[in-house]
């Protein structure tokens, strides 16, 4: 059965990107409302925005979706990957500003408030977007593809210059709380050359050493070090699946990445919905519905 939370969740912090302290709600909605961002500064015209691959206007280092009248909301990908993999299927998000407040760099704050909340079943099944054929796109440097699967799996594959990061490959099928136990903890990351060079004009204004892993040199500047050996590519594979979720319902496929990011998956989703015959969208059995990322969860799972 499709899911909300319980209760509305309150939380506040600065835009990583904006620098712009914002404050946000995560509210109850009903069956079949999917996930509807709402901008309560916005009081010139419709401020609501839908969480849906086709709203997105920027993929350049977050995802930003928009509405017809100019309304946006950007970063969204994190709070995304944690509505998918606790299994909110509905919510309201409503935030009084451009940007998702950036926590701590990953997803846990998000989950540990859902967990907190605790969900609430909705009088109508689960639907899903089932792959049939393979679908990929190769633009650039990076690689990513669909392909069919019976759960959703992610396999992801990036390569840094610096030897703090290096070469990380990570494979994962996301089901049964996959996400909530390996991958929601993990921070968005960055060298200090490319951080100082895009705070130079004007971005990452929000950026510090308590939301963002940087490296310089073969250094982890963060005291506390990583939090996995392999967190800055489980990073990656939570953005994945924040903007996968984006297609409006959970994906049944395999999604292989190799130095992709925000732009290659928002394209691998245009890529399938075009393609008449290379998806489907099935009601969730029991069966099906028990694997996917947010089922069968509790607060046990999350790791802080």
């Amino acid at each position: 059965m499709q899911t909300t939370v319980k209760k509305t969740i309150k939380m506040s912090g600065v835009g990583l990107h904006s620098g712009i302290t914002s404050n946000l709600t995560i509210s109850p909605a009903s069956a079949e409302y999917g996930i509807w961002f709402r901008r309560t500064d916005v009081i010139d015209g419709d401020n609501l925005i839908p969480a849906r691959y086709d709203a997105v206007n920027n993929t350049k280092l977050c995802t930003r979706i928009s509405n017809s009248n100019g309304a946006e909301v950007s970063t969204i990908e994190h709070l995304m990957a944690s509505l998918a993999g606790t299994g909110v299927h509905n919510a309201i998000i409503e935030i009084d500003g451009p940007e998702v407040p950036i926590m701590d760099g990953s997803s846990a704050p998000f989950v540990s408030a859902i967990l907190r909340a605790g969900l609430q079943k909705l009088d109508a099944p689960i639907r899903a977007i089932r792959v049939l054929e393979p679908v990929s796109v190769m633009i650039d440097d990076f690689e990513v593809s669909l392909s069919p699967c019976e759960t959703l799996k992610i396999d992801f594959e990036i390569s840094y210059d610096d030897a703090a990061i290096g070469h990380q490959e990570k494979k994962l099928n996301m089901a049964n709380g996959t996400f909530v136990r390996e991958l929601s903890n993990c921070r968005t990351f960055g060298k200090l050359c490319d951080v100082d060079h895009l705070q130079s004009i004007g971005l990452a204004l929000g950026g510090s050493l308590d939301n963002a892993i940087v490296v310089d040199n073969g250094i982890i500047l963060n005291p506390e070090g990583f939090r996995r050996v392999d967190e800055c590519v489980g990073h990656k594979m939570l953005d994945v699946l924040g903007d996968l979720y984006l297609a409006g319902c959970p994906i049944l496929g395999k999604y292989k990445g190799k130095r992709a990011g925000h732009r290659a998956t928002n394209l691998i989703l245009h890529a399938l919905f075009s393609k008449q015959s290379a998806w489907e969208m099935i009601e969730c059995s029991s069966d099906i519905s028990h694997d996917l990322p947010g089922a069968d969860i509790s607060w046990d799972d999350f790791v802080q």
